[in-house]
């Protein structure tokens, strides 16, 4: 086919933007509770890029937050209330 030819058809699927899970005006800071506790995992493992929808930076700042939490004994490193809970079960 000719470009003046072409016929452009519309997708099928409707494209909704999703918002950034960090807006401007947050600040990535080890004190920021609310904000750290959403890229972590119910494991308490930090959860990929991919997953969180982050650039870069703001990866390696929210994983330095996350890591200054634990250090400070404000998040726990191992999330293992489940596992304690599946044993209690079993007895």
């Amino acid at each position: 086919m000719e470009k003046s030819k072409r016929i452009f058809l519309k997708s099928k699927r409707s494209f909704r933007r999703r918002l950034p899970p960090i807006q401007s005006g947050d600040r990535i800071d080890y004190k920021n509770m609310g904000l750290i506790s959403r890229f972590i995992s119910e494991q308490g493992k930090i959860l990929s890029r991919r997953v969180n929808r982050l650039t870069l930076k703001q990866q390696r700042l929210i994983t330095i937050a996350i890591k200054q939490a634990r250090i400070l004994s404000s998040l726990p490193f191992l999330n293992n209330e489940k596992q304690f809970e599946k044993k209690r079960v079993d007895r």
